[in-house]
């Protein structure tokens, strides 16, 4: 297939991109670069430099290439600026989303795979967490998150657009090629890796005193391949659905640092800080909806390996793409 990934420049977007070139699809990457790097575009790929926000363009842009689907990555995605301006994410993540989604009606395209969350369900009433559960987000990220899809199913009854929503719990590691480099980074491994590096002091836990096994917040990660893979499953759909993706493991803080300590064998400095706001103790993918309609099955279902191959990215990359 043809596909225009946008935000494919990003640290989703380009190993996902990256895996759809491996196996045999036609990649045209559509990036602003003011999240993603220049270097981190698949050199097999063709790259457009533009923005969603430009109506026109990407009117044009569609026309032009006429792809048979799009996968949406294009977004922003830290929670704790979206509490502070939101108006950036609705515009940003709904407003510009809807020009894309214009334009691909207008060129005929009839098959997006878009890139949600897990934070559209908020602070969830059980654990784990399958897509039965109700959708009820707790910040602006997530709502505007929430808002795409909702806009996406009235977008396939009016226009016939297939979507399949992927809800990602926490994407780590990374390819050989490509890894993560956002230029502020909030996600824990690379935060970890960082001090194992000495480019900080410290590692920061926001919180021990939460009821997990070791006071500290259990996450569910899921390995950047795994991820990829998925996406292209997505594509295969010929029908509207929506998945949770996640390896059904939860892995603590306190166990995310220790792999850390054994990969790099560094024993590394722990700073204990006070809970984030709205941080949920647990968050845990309930996958099964995934592996019987798509057939997705994680390949990486243990913390270590998906750390191994975060480190061994940034040591080779230890400034990121440096741009």
């Amino acid at each position: 297939m043809k596909i225009i990934v946008t935000g494919g420049a990003g640290y989703i977007g380009s190993i996902c991109s990256e895996e759809l070139i491996n196996a045999g699809h036609e990649i045209v990457i559509f990036d602003n670069l003011t999240e993603g790097h220049r270097s981190a575009i698949d050199s097999r790929a063709k790259f457009i430099q533009g923005d969603l926000a430009d109506r026109d363009f990407i009117f044009k842009t569609m026309l032009l290439e006429k792809p048979q689907a799009v996968v949406h990555f294009a977004a922003n995605a830290l929670v704790g600026e979206s509490m502070v301006n939101p108006s950036k994410y609705y515009r940003n993540n709904v407003c510009n989303g809807i020009n894309l989604l214009d334009a691909m009606v207008d060129a005929g395209v009839k098959k997006i795979v878009f890139s949600s969350t897990c934070a559209t369900y908020g602070i969830p009433e059980k654990i784990p967490m399958d897509e039965r559960l109700p959708q009820k987000p707790i910040n602006p990220y997530g709502h505007s998150k929430l808002m795409f899809e909702q806009i996406l199913k009235w977008y396939d009854q009016i226009h016939g657009l297939i979507h399949v929503n992927l809800r990602y719990f926490n994407a780590a590691g990374a390819s050989e090629k490509f890894g993560e480099d956002h230029r502020i980074e909030s996600h824990l491994i690379p935060n970890v890796i960082k001090v194992a590096l000495g480019q900080k002091e410290n590692v920061e836990i926001f919180g021990d005193k939460y009821p997990t096994p070791d006071g500290t917040c259990i996450r569910d990660f899921i390995h950047i391949k795994d991820l990829a893979a998925a996406h292209m499953l997505a594509l295969k759909r010929e029908t509207s659905s929506y998945y949770n993706l996640g390896t059904g493991e939860g892995y603590s803080v306190r166990q995310v640092i220790e792999a850390v300590e054994k990969v790099s064998g560094k024993k590394l400095s722990v700073v204990i800080k006070d809970n984030r706001p709205g941080d949920p103790p647990r968050l845990v993918a309930g996958a099964h909806k995934a592996h019987t309609e798509l057939g997705w099955n994680p390949q990486f279902n243990r913390i270590l390996p998906i750390v191994e191959s975060a480190w061994a990215w940034h040591v080779k990359h230890p400034h990121g793409y440096g741009d």
